[in-house]
């Protein structure tokens, strides 16, 4: 079974998808949880919010093991699943991020984008083992000014559709309310 949790920015998403994490932890002693990273420190800002998000985590959540891959999903996805570890994205708006509007390096054409979407639809059919994907939620807001944003914009919600289609249960986070928009919390 696997979930999208989308909202905005400090809607309470990354705590949510932990605490799905710990009640697959807790509810039975032979199942782990990994924790799939796609942040890139690209300046000293970002490194020392990556560094606190993974002081907070291990806190909250010390059984989480953690993998850091900010491009290759789909493959990270195929080689740490397993049907008794459950695995969190966090998130796929930073993997999008670093294939469209990468800090160093071309971005990815339409082709592409499209490509590296279907290589991780795939994997999401394919995986043995639950999958939880945070994401942010952009697109209710005013639209973006430039060309290259607006294509961002574009491409963050045909991933998202195309993610939820494949997911069996969608929540959107507002004020760290959880709302079910698609399956129920059993």
């Amino acid at each position: 079974m696997h979930e999208l949790i989308l909202g905005g920015q400090r809607s309470g998403k990354s705590r949510c998808a932990e605490g799905r994490a710990q009640a697959w932890l807790a509810a039975d002693p032979e199942r782990s949880a990994l924790l799939i990273a796609t942040a890139q420190a690209g300046d000293d800002e970002m490194r020392a919010r990556i560094a606190r998000h993974r002081l907070d985590r291990a806190a909250r959540l010390p059984a989480m093991a953690t993998f850091e891959e900010p491009v290759a999903l789909a493959q990270a996805l195929q080689a740490h699943s397993r049907a008794t570890r459950l695995i969190v994205v966090d998130c796929l708006t930073l993997w999008l991020t670093n294939l469209a509007m990468p800090a160093h390096g071309e971005p990815l054409d339409d082709a592409g984008l499209a490509k590296a979407r279907d290589a991780v639809l795939d994997a999401l059919r394919g995986v043995p083992g639950p999958v939880v994907l945070v994401s942010n939620e952009i697109g209710l807001g005013v639209a973006p000014l430039g060309p290259a944003t607006r294509r961002f914009v574009d491409e963050l919600g045909r991933l998202h559709q195309a993610v939820a289609e494949v997911c069996s249960r969608v929540t959107l986070l507002v004020a760290g309310i959880e709302v079910p928009v698609k399956g129920a919390r059993r």
